[in-house]
Parts: C-alpha cells; structure tokens; sequence
C-alpha cells in the first residue's frame, strides 16, 4: 500500500523540480555536440584560409620573378593562375557570406555588428577582410600583366593553348603536320635562335685590330627588363594585407615565405655551407686567408640561345670572388678560380695570366713567403719569374702559359695556367692582373703617342701576388670548397712601351 502511494506521487514530485536543473541536464547533453560543431567549423575555416593565404604568398613571389623575367611562358603562367586563385578565393569568401565587399567596406564594429558575428571570431573576419582585400589588389595587375605579356611576346615564340582538352589542330600550310603547343612549365623558344656555341672562346687581341673566329657576328643583345614600378607598389599592397592576415591565425600556424627558400636554395648551390668556416676557425685566423666555393665555369655564362635580364646581378656579382689585396683606385686584385671541365683555372680577362703548379698533399699552414717547403726549381721559378714589360710580349706570355708551348725555362715540366683537380692537394700560383683602360679594351688601334692614350695609361693599377690553395671538399655539382692563403706580393707590374 506505501509503495502504491509512493508511486502515485512520484510524477507530481518530478513536475515540483526546479526548471533550471532540468534545463541544466539539456544544456550538459546539447552544447557538447554544439561546441564540437563549433570547433570543427572554426578549425575549417583556418585549414583553408591559411591555404589561401599560403597560395597567395606563392602566387605573389611567381609574380615577382615574372615581371623581371624576359620568358614569355612565365609571365603566360602567372596570368592564369591569377584569374585561377582569384576564383578559390571568391567562392571561399561567399561560401561565408554573400558580400564580401559590403562587410569589409562597413566602418562598423565586426565583432557586434556584423552578420558572421555569430558565425565566426573577430580574428576569422580580419583574416576574411584581409584576405578579400589583397585578393582585390592583384586583381589590379590583370591588365599590368597582359601589357607586360605583349612586350615579352616579341624576344621569344608565343604558341597558342588548345581551346579543350585534347584538342588536335593541324597546321594551316603544312596540313599532315599537327600545330605545336607550348609547355608553360618550359623556356619559351627566343626568335634569336642562331648563337653559336663557343665553348672556348678566343682570347681577345688587345691594342690592335683582329680577326674574330665568325666573321661580322655581332652577339645578341640581352634585353634589359626593369619591373613596372605600378606592379610593385600592387605588390608591396598585397603583401601588407596577407601579413595582417598571418599574424590572425592561432599560433601554431606555419607560413612559407617563397622568398626565403630561394634564398636558401641559391646559397646551398653557390655559397660555402654555413658550417664549413667554424671548422677551419683556426686556420681563417692567419692573415691573407680565406674559404670559399670554387664554381663550375658554366655557373658564370649565360647558355646560348637563351634569353636573360641584363640588368639583374649575375652569380658573379651576387657571389663575388674573393678579394686578394686592397682596392687602389677601382682594382682589387681576386681569386677568380673555376672549374673547367675537371681542372682549377683562374678567369683571365683583359690581358691577365697566372699559372700554377700541384704541390701536393703539403699543408697550407706550411708555405711561407720564400717557399722554403717547394721544391727548389718550383720555387726559384716563381720568386724569380719577371713579366713583360711590353703589351705585346705580355700577350704572347700568356699564350705560352695557355698552351704550354715555346716554354724555355729550363724547367723539366711544363707550367700550365690551369691544374687537374684533387682533393686535399695543395696548388701553387702567380697571378698577374691588369687594370686597362677603356680604351684598350674596345678592340680599336691605339695611337701610342696620343695625349689621351697616355694619360689612361698612367693611371693604370696592377698585381703580382703569389698565393695557394687546397680543396678540402669536393659536391656533387663538380664544385669544390677552397682554402687560401697569400704567400707574397710582388711590386705592381707596369707595361713600358707606351
């Protein structure tokens, strides 16, 4: 009977329950899964705007290389994949809210105001506004583009995209021959296309007229590509917008700034590695020394028929060859070592020669001035060896060192300019170089006893030094990383026939 009471009053007792506790037990059940919703949206949200942003940061420094470049296929690529991310980017922005434009031009307060308060935080719509806006700018460089895209088209061959997919055209002259589509992720074809390739090119003939190895060829002029400065400042505009952006995301979120793995990449292909001074801390204390990457020849030319900005630093101007002496009015004698196929040769401009010898596995620390540790016909003919003093009798001094002929030095080997490359050998070499005058240079008959030429002369500057060098690490590239050391420098040799 007590029970059957009790249950009689149990659905009254429930009704009496405070509301708030029952809403409490709803509200413990609900908003779990309501957060969990909430997380997963917000999380999406950063997952595909940080690859937006991320994408944009890529598409900017393409840009960048684009319109300092003269390949047409580039600058062809980079205006595509404008109006291809600028389209992602529109469809993300709507698939948040409609407007975009609307919400990121209202002056008033985002996070009270707005119709995504709600739906996300006010970091979400910085990143939201900032992303639309610098998406805006580079839509600014579409025409900049396609003005920049006409220019390139007259250095190299522009071939038409196929319309569709698969899409098979044949030639409008030669019908059984299909029309050629381009591949942008190529070098596009330059219409100078008839550069011999010179592999070793002759030595030039100062003082005096001569003939060249291809009779009246005139090289091809690089063209000189200086980037639009209204490109830039859309660019720098961008740049300022997707920084804001980043600086938004939750803490854990990585960008990758293009720029910086480049500059990361060019070092890892030119420059020493970063450790490789601290290992020879000991020997970089001695005076006259130093360490540095000795570079495959080709690393410094340009291969033919193939186009390039003439006004961007080359690799020897980013790169530059140590420094062997100081700087006397303009000239600084270097270490202009490269790789010649498998052989260490010093580049020779103008009238300059050098010539060295393989000591051997002879210790750097070990040589002094006098060479007391080379053997003694090595060492007496490189303390004692007396330049020219005649341009014309230099010139045929360098040709004798070149090719090893009409050597009379009493010596039982022949004395070479370049040496086959060993690792942890130690070479010897006398390097003389020359500061000419422009008007020794431009190929033309000096009148010797002019005023003009005279004065030019005078102010010529000049080395003699004697230094070594041993490869103490050999890449796979061909390169190698050098240690030097300056053993003697003799007094500045002067030419006497003028």
């Amino acid at each position: 009977m007590r029970c059957i009471f009790f249950s009689f009053l149990l659905p009254f007792c429930l009704g009496s329950v405070p509301g708030n506790t029952q809403t409490h037990h709803y509200n413990a059940q609900y908003y779990p899964n309501q957060n969990l919703k909430a997380e997963s949206a917000s999380e999406n949200f950063y997952t595909m705007a940080s690859l937006l942003v991320q994408e944009q940061i890529n598409l900017i420094a393409r840009i960048e290389q684009a319109i300092a470049s003269p390949d047409v296929n580039r600058m062809r690529s980079v205006r595509g994949q404008l109006t291809v991310h600028t389209k992602f980017v529109e469809n993300f922005l709507n698939s948040q809210y409609k407007s975009p434009k609307t919400l990121c031009n209202s002056r008033a307060d985002f996070a009270t105001n707005s119709p995504l308060g709600e739906q996300l935080t006010e970091s979400q719509l910085k990143i939201y506004c900032s992303l639309y806006a610098s998406s805006q700018e580079l839509l600014k460089l579409s025409p900049v583009l396609d003005r920049l895209l006409s220019r390139r088209g007259e250095l190299a061959l522009v071939r038409q995209l196929p319309l569709v997919t698969g899409e098979r055209q044949l030639d409008p002259v030669l019908s059984i021959a299909p029309v050629q589509r381009p591949n942008l992720g190529k070098l596009a074809v330059p219409f100078s296309t008839q550069e011999p390739n010179l592999t070793s090119p002759a030595l030039p003939i100062i003082g005096r007229t001569a003939k060249t190895a291809i009779a009246d060829y005139v090289p091809p002029l690089q063209p000189a590509i200086a980037p639009p400065q209204e490109a830039l400042n859309i660019v720098a505009s961008a740049k300022k917008l997707l920084t804001t952006a980043q600086v938004e995301f939750p803490s854990g979120t990585r960008f990758t700034d293009p720029g910086e793995t480049s500059a990361i990449l060019e070092r890892f292909s030119y420059d020493i590695d970063p450790q490789e001074p601290q290992i020879y801390t000991k020997f970089l204390e001695l005076p006259g020394t130093g360490i540095f990457r000795v570079l495959p020849d080709l690393a410094y030319h340009r291969p033919p028929n193939t186009l390039q900005n003439r006004l961007q630093a080359s690799v020897s101007e980013r790169y530059p060859f140590p420094s062997l002496g100081n700087t006397k009015g303009g000239f600084t004698p270097s270490l202009t070592l490269q790789m010649v196929g498998e052989r260490f040769q010093l580049e020779h401009p103008g009238v300059d020669y050098s010539f060295m010898v393989d000591l051997g596995d002879v210790p750097l620390d070990k040589l002094d001035n006098r060479l007391q540790a080379v053997a003694r016909s090595t060492r007496e003919f490189f303390l004692n060896y007396q330049p020219p003093k005649k341009l014309d009798d230099l010139q045929v001094e360098r040709r004798r060192f070149l090719t090893g002929k009409d050597q009379n030095w009493n010596l039982s080997t022949v004395i070479l300019t370049n040496a086959k490359a060993e690792l942890n050998h130690t070479y010897l070499v006398r390097s003389l170089q020359f500061q000419l005058p422009e008007i020794m240079l431009s190929g033309t008959q000096l009148a010797r006893q002019a005023p003009s030429t005279l004065e030019q002369l005078q102010q010529m500057h000049s080395s003699d030094i004697i230094f070594a060098f041993r490869p103490v690490r050999r890449r796979s590239d061909g390169s190698y990383t050098v240690l030097w050391r300056v053993l003697n420098q003799f007094p500045e040799p002067q030419l006497s026939d003028y």
